[in-house]
């Protein structure tokens, strides 16, 4: 399993009396998954798995600076499969 990854938010945000100032995404499960199928469209999908492996709701993950999604991005790359690896096995 991939080790999670902690990112600090240049603006923090705000949602039901809460303030976040950094996220931590873990490896996402089948569920999370399937949680990202419930939606259409590209970039809705990523930000419901994204919320999911964050143990976040999509409501307040909607709020992130658009700055810090692209750091969210960059970040978790390889726990979403997306990384430069191998894709051989070998």
């Amino acid at each position: 399993m991939t080790e999670p990854v902690t990112v600090e938010l240049s603006t923090p945000v705000t949602h039901d009396d809460k303030t976040i100032t950094a996220l931590t995404f873990r490896e996402p499960t089948v569920g999370d998954l399937i949680v990202g199928d419930n939606f259409t469209g590209q970039l809705t999908k990523m930000t419901a798995i994204l919320a999911s492996i964050s143990d976040t709701t999509l409501p307040f993950f909607k709020k992130i600076g658009a700055r810090d999604f692209q750091k969210i991005i960059n970040a978790t790359t390889n726990l979403l499969g997306n990384g430069k690896g191998s894709t051989t096995g070998v």
